[in-house]
């Protein structure tokens, strides 16, 4: 999993916190990442339909639909894709003990192993919503640690 979608889950669940559009160059302040490479993140979750840009003087970026409607799953999806996380490339057909392909007709345990796994690891970031990630934040830094990150943003930006 690449480090975009750590970027993009704290960005979604600061958008919560916000009751104006937050601009691009602020997220990128906050998060301390260059605003750049927190774009590139941006505009993944806006081609997925996850946030959206607002233009205008108090410009940037909302979440498309209510936080409880987002899974860190469609986070996931719109940085890194939708693909498995696991590709077998048959390795058990390689080398001086290959098995030949016509005996190859099933998936081998260690493909079965990570399918499994990749089901399973999947079903857990669907069940996850960044409302619930908000509420964690909250419950781990206290109901004002989000409060306080709209504030500042409203106090730099003015709205």
């Amino acid at each position: 999993m690449s480090g975009g979608v750590e970027w993009a889950l704290h960005c979604c669940v600061v958008l919560t916190s916000v009751d104006e559009p937050a601009p691009a160059a602020r997220l990128a302040q906050l998060h301390d990442v260059s605003p750049s490479y927190l774009a590139k993140q941006l505009q993944a979750l806006s081609r997925a339909d996850l946030i959206r840009s607002v233009q205008g003087k108090s410009g940037g970026y909302v979440l498309t639909r209510p936080p409880s409607e987002i899974t860190v799953l469609d986070v996931v999806e719109a940085i890194d894709g939708p693909g498995p996380a696991f590709i077998c490339t048959e390795i058990r057909q390689r080398g001086p003990m290959a098995t030949p392909p016509e005996a190859c007709t099933a998936p081998c345990a260690i493909s079965r192993a990570m399918a499994n796994a990749e089901t399973q690891w999947r079903a857990a970031l669907r069940a996850v919503s960044i409302a619930d990630l908000a509420e964690d934040v909250r419950g781990d830094y206290g109901p004002g640690a989000l409060a306080g990150i709209g504030a500042w943003f409203k106090a730099a930006d003015g709205y």
